[in-house]
């Protein structure tokens, strides 16, 4: 079993080693001759890692192959006229289910902030206006004005649903662009969820999970005070945060990957699908003289309107 220690309830699989992403990964009643992170075929099996990690909780796959692929279709066929045209190797069946291990952290933010809070208010106010015939006149107009005051507080909140991958194989980027999983339908972790599945041992080790929940939930902190904050605006606003009872779970999440090893001279193009709601993320390598062809072209259509309406408004 992959990311706990074997047991008399874990299936029988394989795990094997990635020589290029570095991505270890357990297949139960599966087979993989490439790695699904990055199609490399350096793919050598290799005894479990020891101590690791066991999953205590995982979200199921909802979105099986075949709705995958549609998802799969239509968000590349979007893509295929300005893609680079070898990306047509990219074959739908290689699409690989995969558990990807992660750290979901909760916890307590204790905020101390400041700000400089805008009040609008609106005055009337005399200028000097020149009509058409030269001639100067006073008008009043309404101006709105901003009234800056200090405001500094205590906020305390509880953060949650913070995901970090722990992965080899797919960084924080790409996970973060799936997201929300519905983590409503976490389920308590048993070998029978990944059976018939890849799943891949937990890389990041916990502390360092840890300090990247921090950071984001120190974000998420940044964004819930400019939603609290009063006012019709404001500046300067800084904040320290210190978290408390500070909670960590190491979860699997469902993700179907498809990896294209498109060029020699590239890396592999990788797209990512959320194997619970069926969201996709991934870049296109695009070819640049399709695009240059396109601007060209909407270029010359806006000079041939233009002189149209030119040669329209001028006297017959």
């Amino acid at each position: 079993m992959v990311g706990a220690s074997p047991d008399a309830a874990t299936p029988p699989g394989v795990t094997f080693a990635c020589g290029q992403c570095g991505a270890s990964l357990g297949f139960v009643g599966v087979r993989s001759q490439h790695c699904p992170y990055c199609a490399s075929p350096n793919f050598v099996e290799r005894p479990p890692a020891a101590h690791q990690p066991r999953p205590e909780l995982a979200v199921a796959f909802a979105c099986n192959a075949e709705a995958a692929r549609r998802q799969l279709a239509g968000w590349l066929g979007s893509r295929s006229w300005f893609a680079d045209a070898r990306l047509r190797r990219a074959r739908l069946e290689d699409l690989r289910g995969v558990y990807v291990p992660a750290y979901l952290y909760s916890a307590v933010a204790d905020t101390a902030y400041s700000a400089s809070i805008g009040e609008h208010y609106t005055e009337t106010e005399p200028h000097e206006v020149t009509d058409e015939h030269g001639e100067k006149k006073t008008q009043l107009r309404t101006v709105v004005r901003t009234e800056h005051r200090p405001l500094s507080g205590r906020h305390v909140g509880y953060v949650t649903d913070v995901l970090v991958s722990a992965s080899a194989g797919l960084p924080d980027a790409e996970l973060h662009g799936l997201e929300p999983f519905d983590l409503l339908h976490l389920r308590r972790f048993t070998p029978a969820i990944i059976s018939g599945w890849c799943a891949e041992e937990f890389a990041r080790s916990p502390d360092d999970c840890r300090r990247a929940s921090r950071a984001e939930a120190v974000e998420q902190v940044g964004l819930r005070l400019r939603r609290f904050l009063p006012g019709d605006s404001h500046n300067e606003l800084t904040w320290q945060t210190t978290v408390r009872w500070e909670s960590l779970d190491p979860v699997l999440v469902p993700v179907w990957v498809l990896a294209v090893r498109y060029r020699d001279d590239r890396p592999a193009l990788r797209v990512v699908i959320n194997g619970q709601t069926g969201a996709v993320s991934g870049k296109v390598p695009l070819t640049w003289w399709k695009i240059a062809l396109a601007l060209g072209a909407a270029a010359a259509v806006i000079l041939a309107v233009v002189l149209a309406l030119s040669r329209g408004g001028s006297p017959g």
